[in-house]
């Protein structure tokens, strides 16, 4: 069974430490969806918002968000990261959010790229509920992500 990391002997939650780990390319890539009604996707295509281009007020979201992940989730590293990529696309039940995150350090980058696409989806959210309080964020989740001791990961199927 895998130790947890953030777990010590004692089960106190603590932060990992990270000062004798390697500096080496991180990347990781995450993904959610806003399922919606055919309106109001139509509204959201159609830049009518009454808060602006949904798309791209959420896409700058993520982006703000991957950069504060360190100070929303307690035990994760303050991190340089060398970039933050946030598409908000159309998909047939709604809007579709995809993360690449990347950078260049001791620990990766999985939670910053979830939490851009957690924060990314809630703007959608918040753009929308105007229109629309019944959607759903769904299927937040870690598509692949590589570097490090842990070795590289890609999700089977979506």
């Amino acid at each position: 069974m895998a130790k947890l990391t953030h777990i010590d002997d004692q089960g106190r939650a603590r932060m990992v430490d990270v000062s004798d780990k390697p500096a080496t390319a991180r990347e990781a890539v995450a993904a959610g969806l806003v399922r919606m009604a055919p309106e109001t996707l139509a509204l959201a295509l159609g830049g009518g918002g009454k808060k602006g281009d949904v798309r791209a007020v959420a896409e700058i979201a993520g982006v703000m968000a991957a950069k504060r992940t360190s100070e929303l989730i307690p035990m994760c590293h303050p991190l340089v990261l060398s970039k933050v990529a946030v598409e908000v696309v159309e998909a047939p039940e709604g809007l579709a959010v995809t993360a690449r995150v990347k950078t260049t350090g001791p620990t990766g980058v999985e939670m910053e790229a979830l939490t851009a696409v957690s924060v990314a989806c809630l703007t959608i959210y918040d753009m929308l509920k105007a229109a629309d309080k019944a959607m759903t964020i769904e299927a937040v989740r870690l598509l692949e992500k590589s570097g490090g001791a842990s070795g590289d990961f890609r999700r089977d199927g979506p």
